[in-house]
């Protein structure tokens, strides 16, 4: 008996051990915001096969990463702009936009087939720099993309799951405020990506113009997810 007794012991011992050496995982308490370094854009893109700038000054990197929230009608979502100075040093900008398009344009689509959700994905040399609608200018759609058809008419954004078309939509790069910046996207985008501050478009577009000067006027625009962050 006493045997039996020292042996349980000595197992139980050995069970306490190991659960003081075992550690708990830490939780991770960063942000999303903290993801969102140029060393992770490159391992994210790197990961599904899409080219990264890196030689040159003004090469742009153009990357939306749209955040995993179905709610409509916010500037939730963001672009990042990365690129080398004239002293070969990198140059990271980080500013709010929507890769969605706002709540009235969900509700009421212009398309029969629903509203233009772009599908993510690298899009080479796809925009240039004109007149968006003939007003101002931005990055406008020069080659076909692929979209999703939201067509249920509610305010809720359906990824992945909507039916897919393709085409020449005018999903351009652009702004929304003229003067200061809009809190709600509302009819700012029926599918294109949009700056929510004009001083932010307006720092973007003076890259752009740098870059087509150097390079010509085609520019490559990248979307991404938030999981493809939260996966790393």
């Amino acid at each position: 008996m006493l045997e039996i007794f020292k042996k349980l012991l000595a197992a139980a011992v050995e069970i306490m051990a190991a659960k003081a050496e075992k550690k708990e995982p830490e939780e991770d308490t960063r942000s999303f915001e903290d993801l969102l370094t140029i060393d992770n854009v490159r391992a994210v893109m790197k990961s599904k096969g899409y080219t990264f700038f890196e030689n040159g000054a003004f090469n742009l990197n153009l990357v939306g990463i749209r955040r995993g929230s179905s709610k409509s009608n916010k500037f939730d979502d963001y672009f990042m702009m990365m690129y080398k100075d004239q002293a070969a040093q990198w140059v990271i900008k980080r500013f709010p936009v929507t890769t969605d398009p706002g709540k009235y344009w969900l509700e009421n689509p212009t398309n029969p087939k629903g509203t233009a959700i772009l599908i993510p994905g690298q899009h080479k040399s796809t925009w240039k720099i004109a007149k968006h609608q003939g007003k101002y200018e931005a990055l406008c759609q020069r080659k076909p993309l692929r979209v999703w058809r939201d067509n249920n008419k509610d305010s809720v954004l359906d990824f992945h799951s909507s039916p897919e078309d393709e085409g020449y939509f005018g999903i351009n790069i652009h702004r929304s405020n003229p003067y200061t910046e809009s809190s709600q996207v509302d009819k700012w985008s029926a599918g294109c990506q949009v700056f929510k501050k004009v001083a932010n478009f307006n720092e973007f577009m003076g890259c752009c113009r740098e870059s087509a000067a150097m390079y010509g006027d085609s520019f490559t625009y990248t979307l991404l997810e938030e999981q493809d962050f939260r996966a790393l």
